[in-house]
């Protein structure tokens, strides 16, 4: 019996090191494909935009003592999916999965993660997919530093990984948002939650007084943490220290009763 195939990509970019200890632990799994953005990409979402050049270098990369031929892609990371599997890829892989990112994905922002925009975009190609971050200092999200030890996370990429091979999940998940905590272990519970409505990184104004300056719109962990519900992302993260597990439907429509919103929008009209 053939190898699964498995693509590996993330936002951080190619030269990451959470992206490395990823490929080292599904390689366990089967035969592993890594394209990445060329360039840092993180809070790309789903973007597709058109500056993007969509070239593709073939790079050589040792690993552990093993030397991997991946791929770097001129675009953001749901391109680089799309490049994957309609370009790179010899045929339709088995799971895709994004990550290992360098700080979690929880809450409201979800979309604005290139990670979780990496996976929604494999999903809307029928691939099953998984998109997998590492809570870490704030300091660490953009730095892509070797002082990030990666190794629980990868343990919990593989072993989600072995069971999205093994399973067929229900028709509406198309994709597991996995996020291990900091002080996690391989020993660390995870459980099954929602994706919280919490605005977990609060807007902060640029740092400037000049507008013709350039600046960026900060962001800080919201303190309400110990507020949240116990099923959600934010808590099991945040407030228990525990590996969360969401699963996300590709279907954004709102869950109210269409009948009675029809009505509520029809009353009334003159």
């Amino acid at each position: 019996m053939s190898k699964p195939q498995i693509l590996l990509t993330n936002d951080d970019g190619i030269q990451s090191h959470g992206l490395w200890a990823a490929a080292e632990s599904l390689s366990k799994l089967g035969f592993v494909h890594v394209a990445a953005p060329r360039e840092q990409s993180s809070a790309a979402g789903r973007s597709m935009p058109g500056t993007s050049d969509g070239r593709i270098e073939t790079r050589q990369v040792i690993v552990d003592g093993k030397e991997w031929t991946v791929h770097a892609v001129g675009g953001t990371p749901a391109q680089t999916v799309l490049h994957a599997l309609l370009e790179i890829l010899p045929e339709r892989p088995q799971l895709v999965v994004a990550g290992i990112n360098y700080g979690e994905n929880v809450g409201s922002g979800v979309t604005i993660s290139g990670t979780v925009g990496a996976a929604m975009e494999a999903a809307t190609l029928g691939v099953p997919a998984i998109a997998i971050s590492l809570q870490v200092e704030p300091r660490h999200h953009y730095s892509l530093s070797d002082e990030v030890d990666f190794s629980t996370a990868a343990y919990f990429a593989a072993y989600f990984g072995r069971l999205m091979l093994n399973k067929k999940l229900p028709d509406d998940v198309d994709v597991l948002k996995v996020e291990v905590p900091c002080n996690a272990s391989p020993e660390t519970p995870w459980v099954v939650t929602r994706l919280s409505r919490l605005r977990y990184y609060e807007p902060m104004p640029p740092e400037r007084r000049d507008w013709s300056k350039p600046a960026r719109v900060g962001y800080q962990i919201t303190p309400q943490l110990d507020q949240e519900d116990a099923l959600t992302d934010v808590y099991a993260v945040g407030a228990r220290g525990w590996v969360s597990v969401t699963p996300l439907s590709l279907d954004l429509t709102s869950r109210v009763e269409l009948a009675a919103l029809d009505e509520l929008l029809r009353a009334d009209q003159t």
